[in-house]
Parts: structure tokens; sequence; C-alpha cells
């Protein structure tokens, strides 16, 4: 029965994230609110309906099974947000995946972890660097975390190989992207940890990119930019971290060279300048120990994760009768929103309504297809 209440558990949970207009932050308020994934799915008709918007579009439960079977097939398993053996230092961010496939050995997301991502064109001796460098972070025990491109990722993950790399990618975790990275992607699979977010048979798109770059930079300590153009993904990878509170290092490279540009420009906005796996390592314990991921939130609900009513984004889930909002109030927090993004602590301010109601209100919003939600805890409408 146990093992039965878990698998109706996966597919609620699974069905709840692959609806429509469920993201990182509606599914974790949603779950905050109803305290299961089956009841969040109950309400989400007449959640949208509030919202005024069109019926929301449920994942059927056959592609929710189909799913869950091409995943199994492959060995792999899902984690999800709220659960133990979701990563912690992934689950400190805002918009961290509500589920996570992994496919290989998951207890390398419990050792100290650095990401490592650079140019997809990048020079053989930046490649060579990168591998050398990665070798010796893995020796000392660090677990190299990249998102197994050409370039810089594959030399990467090719060089921690040995003592542990993560590979995380833009697609489905059946999908080999770039081609040629199929031996390695299965060789990591067999010898360190592949990381998908997008459901299996999911080709690889640029909107995915994006994705997979926040995931890269909030399972690691420090992000390492080795080679990068001013405008490439590895930097937007690097700004991410820096965001989430992470250490972004860089490695300086000649102001001749158009792929090095964005190692220094980083550098020249607070970067940590660095050359050698010593650098990055004193980087990381600059009182002789290296961080842990931490697990405090080991056995809690996502209710639990999000009780801090101090964070708007973050609320208790108050009792059912507190959240029956009336069309004055959804009236009034809808007048504040417009096409520009506005914080949603400006929202509450201003619609002074108890900030419960609030969220509320854009959950329905959002729930209709009406409002879109925005980096830095900000909304808008649609």
């Amino acid at each position: 029965m146990a093992d039965a209440d878990r698998r109706d558990d996966r597919i609620d949970r699974l069905r709840l994230i692959r609806s429509a207009n469920i993201g990182p932050v509606t599914y974790a308020h949603l779950i905050a609110r109803f305290g299961t994934a089956g009841a969040a799915l109950d309400a989400l008709p007449d959640l949208a309906r509030r919202g005024g918007g069109r019926d929301v579009r449920i994942a059927p439960l056959a592609g929710i099974e189909r799913e869950i079977a091409a995943v199994d097939r492959l060995g792999a398993r899902y984690l999800f947000r709220g659960l133990a053996s979701y990563p912690a230092l992934l689950d400190e961010i805002e918009s961290a995946p509500p589920a996570l496939i992994t496919w290989g050995d998951t207890a390398l997301l419990d050792k100290p972890a650095v990401a490592v991502v650079g140019a997809r064109n990048a020079s053989a001796s930046a490649c060579r660097y990168a591998r050398g460098l990665c070798r010796e972070l893995a020796e000392a025990g660090v677990v190299v975390v990249s998102g197994l491109a050409r370039g810089i990722d594959t030399a990467a993950h090719l060089g921690a190989l040995d003592g542990g790399t993560i590979g995380v990618i833009a697609g489905g975790i059946d999908i080999f992207y770039p081609p040629e990275n199929e031996g390695l992607q299965r060789e990591i699979a067999a010898r360190g940890l592949v990381i998908a977010e997008q459901p299996p048979g999911t080709e690889p798109r640029a909107r995915h990119f994006p994705y997979r770059n926040r995931i890269i930079a909030g399972l690691a300590q420090a992000t390492v930019v080795v080679e990068a153009a001013p405008k490439s993904g590895s930097l937007i990878t690097a700004r991410l971290a820096n965001e989430f509170g992470r250490d972004v290092l860089a490695v300086p490279g000649s102001p001749l060279d158009s792929r090095a540009q964005g190692c220094n420009l980083l550098i020249r906005e607070g970067a940590t300048l660095i050359q050698t796996a010593a650098d990055v390592l004193e980087a990381l314990r600059p009182f002789g120990t290296l961080r842990q991921p931490r697990r405090a939130f080991a056995g809690a609900t996502l209710a639990d994760l999000f009780a801090d009513e101090g964070n708007p984004l973050s609320p208790a889930p108050p009792p059912p009768d507190a959240l029956d909002l009336d069309d004055r109030g959804r009236g009034i927090v809808e007048s504040l929103l417009g096409p520009s993004a506005v914080l949603i602590d400006e929202v509450i301010r201003l619609s002074e309504l108890p900030a419960a109601l609030v969220q509320m209100a854009l959950l329905e919003l959002e729930l209709g297809g009406r409002l879109e939600r925005h980096a830095g805890g900000k909304v808008s409408l649609a």
C-alpha cells in the first residue's frame, strides 16, 4: 500500500507540474495552500474560473503514465522539491524546478559542487585548461557541474569524470544533444549523474537553455567561467549564480580574443580572478572548510518550506476561510497590475489587503492565463 501511495503522489505531482500555467512558484504556492498535489489538482478549475480565464488544461493521466514508464525504462528517477532527496543548494532558490529527472548517482548531490561553464567554440588552450582544472577539483573532492555542451562543458566533464561530475541537459533525459556527446552523456550517467527538467522525449529548444542554466548555477556553491563572449549563455549562468548569492569566479584572457571578453568583463564587475584549482578551492573555503550542502529541510513539506511570512513569495498557508476572495478584493489587486512588471511587495502595500489574499488573487489570475511572473518577485498582466 505504501508503494502505491507513493506512486499515486508521484502521478499527482507530475500532473500538477505538467498542467498549463503551472510554474515553479505557482506549484509551490498550490502545494503550500492545499497540502497535496491531488487536492491542488481538484482546485485548479475553480481557481482558473475565478481568475477570469479559460478552463485550465490539466495534464492527462495517460500522458503522465507514459512519462513515468519512459523514466523507469531508462533506470532514472524523480526528485521532487519539498522532499528530503531534493538537492539542498538548489532548493534555496525561488525558481527551483518542482521536479528533476536524474540518471546516475544521486549521492553526488550531497557533495560540495562547482559549476564550470564556457564557450561552445572555445579555443584548444581553454579546453585543455578546463580539463586540467576540473581533474584537480575532482581529485580534491569537489563535484563539477556543467551543461554537456560542446567546448568548455565537454572538457570540464571529461576532466572530472573519474572524480565525479553532474551534467545538466536542456532536453529530455533520453535526448542526446549535441549528438556527438551521446557517448559522454551515457558515461556520465554510468559514473556520475545526468539531470533533466523537461519530460522524456523533449528536444532542446532555445527557450530551454536559460532554465537549464539556473539549475547549473543553483546546484553549485560557485560558478567558474573559463572562456565566454559578452552575450553568452555562460554569462547568464554567472549572473544567475550571483543572484542566488553564490560565488562567481572567472579565468582572465587576452583582450584581443573575443572569447575572453566575457570573463574579463566579469572580473571588472567584481568576479574573483582564478588561475588554478587552488584558487578555486581557496575561494570555496576561506575559513578552511568546504561548505557542505545543507539538509535543514529534510522531511519537510513545501508548506513548511514556504512558511516565512516576511517573504511575500512564500507565505504561510492561511486557514481556508481566510482565502475567500470577494470580487472587490480581486478587483483591487487586478487594478494595480498592468503590462509592466511590478514587485509583489508593492501590490500588497498599495492594495492594503492581507498578503495571503493578494497571493491568492495573483494565483487565480495566473491559472486563468492572465498573469506573468518575472524574476525578482515581480508580476505583470499577460
